[in-house]
């Protein structure tokens, strides 16, 4: 015999392996474009981790794309395609982002994504990776490093989120259960 909440639990189950299914599609394809960055002081830039922040934030929320970013991060320093300046770099614009959408419930919200990247990631990254290898690293350089990635990779992620929207994949996905 079900109980009465059986159906509630059923969805609930749905929407989180359709979020972990996203998040894992997520991670895959920014390690799969992990290739594709410029050398910019001790870090990497790569604009495509900020387009997946961006989708990941937007699509599953600030927790998830916390969960996009560190996996991400984790792949890519493993394939020796990412540095450690990957973790701070991305996992707080991913954070900014789904904040930013929940609040905004608007797809600017992408661009929230550099803030978080910015002058928080830098600054997470001067106070306590600079220290830890031994470098002392300006805070503006790595700014304008970050930022120089994030910008590019944020107005991507907007432009395919937008596109999503044209086609209806986003509405399908939620039926208010993921956005």
């Amino acid at each position: 015999m079900m109980s009465g909440n059986a159906p509630v639990t059923l969805r609930r189950e749905r929407v989180r392996l359709s979020r972990l299914t996203i998040a894992a599609l997520l991670a895959g394809a920014g390690a799969i474009m992990s290739g594709i960055y410029f050398p910019f002081g001790p870090t990497r830039c790569f604009p495509f981790q900020h387009t997946v922040n961006v989708i990941s934030g937007i699509l599953l929320g600030p927790w998830w794309a916390m969960g996009v970013a560190f996996s991400t991060s984790v792949i890519r320093f493993l394939m020796g395609t990412g540095t450690l300046f990957a973790f701070p770099g991305s996992i707080p614009g991913a954070f900014m982002v789904g904040m930013a959408y929940r609040f905004l419930n608007k797809d600017l919200a992408a661009f929230a994504e550099p803030l978080g990247t910015g002058p928080i990631g830098a600054t997470i990254s001067a106070l306590i990776l600079g220290p830890a290898i031994g470098r002392s690293i300006g805070l503006w350089t790595l700014q304008t490093a970050f930022l120089t990635s994030s910008i590019p990779g944020s107005i991507i992620g907007f432009l395919f989120i937008v596109t999503l929207r044209k086609t209806g994949v986003p509405d399908s996905l939620s039926g208010k259960g993921l956005l």
